[in-house]
């Protein structure tokens, strides 16, 4: 009997830190990855990464200060949340946040990467829409439902830094895919 109360216990306590640092994961992921990705593929002439200053084109400059922008918003808002206010964020809430970072915000990220190194971007066109479409509602759910009433001025301002900054960032990066 105390082998399966330990069991459980032990499965409880890993079910909760999954759920609350699983949002936390996902905002770090596209930075991350991005950075990893731009040191794996920096060969790739798609890329157009240089031996000289200033190395990138500007796209990737705006990439880096708006996303770096979004991802502190990201991590204060979720700082903010649990440490300041000391408040749980209901389930649902916290099942729109993931479903808006795992569902939206990482297939976005992968599709917007392929459309860069490949020889035909267009092809992804589609999908990158359809998934912009999906991820713009899952925030706007969010922010709508649960944060309008709730919020003050300063957690509207973190969630103002994750949303413009990551806008502003993928607008910079489809630039950098479609229009340059």
């Amino acid at each position: 009997m105390r082998t399966i109360l330990v069991k459980h216990t032990f499965y409880m306590t890993l079910f909760n830190f999954i759920q609350n640092y699983f949002s936390l994961v996902l905002l770090f992921a596209p930075a991350g990855m991005f950075f990893c990705f731009l040191i794996l593929f920096k060969s790739n002439p798609k890329l157009s990464i240089t031996e000289y200053f200033p190395y990138l084109s500007w796209q990737f400059f705006v990439i880096i200060i708006t996303g770096t922008i979004a991802t502190i918003g990201g991590f204060l808002d979720w700082r903010f949340h649990r440490k300041t206010l000391r408040m749980k964020l209901s389930k649902k809430e916290r099942t729109v946040e993931a479903i808006a970072l795992g569902l939206g915000g990482l297939p976005m990220f992968f599709l917007m990467w392929f459309a860069m190194i490949s020889a035909n971007p267009i092809e992804f066109l589609l999908p990158i829409i359809l998934v912009l479409i999906f991820t713009v509602t899952a925030i706007c759910y969010d922010e709508f439902i649960f944060h309008k009433k709730r919020c003050g001025n300063l957690e509207n301002r973190y969630h103002q830094m994750l949303i413009f900054g990551n806008g502003i960032a993928w607008l910079a990066w489809f630039h950098f895919i479609y229009i340059k």
